[in-house]
């Protein structure tokens, strides 16, 4: 299991006290390109161009983006799932 991944199940369990590093490896590691701007950090998803997000450089993180995060990558993995069946 990936860094990634074990973030996911980390995430899903604990919705508080994660860093903008967190996200980072998170995101990353689900195939999101990360993007400086301002006092944020964009991530748009380099398949799938319309998932996007964003989270903020300071810390401590409102639990919103833990949660936010849980439901971009279950959308992720829905759509990899729909064009597996597709492709099969």
């Amino acid at each position: 299991m990936s860094a990634a991944e074990k973030l996911l199940e980390r995430m899903r369990q604990t919705k508080s006290g994660w860093t903008p590093k967190d996200f980072e490896t998170l995101y990353l590691g689900f195939g999101f390109i990360g993007k400086e701007g301002g006092n944020h950090r964009t991530y748009i998803h380099e398949k799938y161009r319309h998932l996007r997000t964003q989270v903020p450089r300071h810390k401590p993180l409102a639990n919103y983006y833990a949660k936010a995060a849980v439901e971009l990558i279950d959308k992720v993995k829905a759509l990899q799932a729909e064009e597996a069946k597709n492709d099969g």
